[in-house]
């Protein structure tokens, strides 16, 4: 049986449809978060509190935090990619579109299940974006570049950078809320199984060794 071979240029438009939907759908989830009102993601919390003492607003200093934690790459041996570069301006514009358009919402059940959503969402977007293999956003390389060199897994790792940084965030007078702790508890197996899908559906159902060397991104 013959199998017909999928052009590369169709190949490489896939990806990056993949990695644009991903971080489009990742500022999206984050600005239902913002409108569901029961508290932000762990990094918004610290975005919010650090914008709040320096009086600029929270979408300059996500690119600012984000520059910063470029540096931490260099001893985890991380290199950027389109999708680092990508990530820090098109989750921001994003965000704000979101918000543009989306209604604010009434009652605690309605508020509720938007958060859910943008807790979930987030978790899809990071799976997609990093399955596209242009290279993670800041706050995700340093969560792979953790993974590689410690061993530990995306779940471990995930969630202990997210309790890390809402704690300072909450420190700095960032808000928290219901919805920044499951974010937090959440956020890591949801990372997690998204990534092993769609790294999955990549290589046409078959999945693809945990610790098989170059697929450091992996869950374990």
């Amino acid at each position: 049986m013959s199998i017909t071979a999928v052009p590369r240029g169709t190949h490489l438009t896939r990806r990056l449809i993949q990695l644009y939907a991903g971080l489009a759908l990742y500022g999206a989830s984050s600005a239902l978060l913002v409108v569901a009102g029961l508290g932000l993601e762990p990094w918004g919390v610290l975005h919010q509190g650090l914008a709040e003492h320096t009086g600029i607003s929270i979408g300059a200093v996500s690119i600012i935090i984000g520059a910063i934690v470029l540096l931490l790459w260099i001893p985890l041996r991380q290199r950027p990619g389109l999708g680092t570069v990508s990530n820090v301006f098109a989750v921001g514009l994003a965000m704000d579109g979101t918000l543009a358009l989306v209604p604010e919402v009434h009652g605690l059940v309605a508020r509720a299940g938007v958060m859910v959503a943008g807790i979930v969402l987030n978790g899809v977007a990071t799976g997609l974006y990093i399955a596209a293999r242009f290279g993670p956003g800041p706050r995700d390389g340093l969560m792979t570049g953790l993974h590689r060199r410690t061993g530990r897994s995306i779940r471990f790792v995930r969630t202990a950078i997210e309790i890390a940084v809402v704690v300072t965030g909450f420190l700095l007078g960032g808000s928290l809320g219901a919805g920044t702790v499951l974010y937090a508890l959440a956020i890591g197996p949801l990372a997690q199984f998204f990534l092993r899908f769609f790294t999955s559906t990549d290589n046409g159902g078959t999945t693809v060794p945990a610790r098989t060397s170059g697929q450091a991104i992996l869950p374990q």
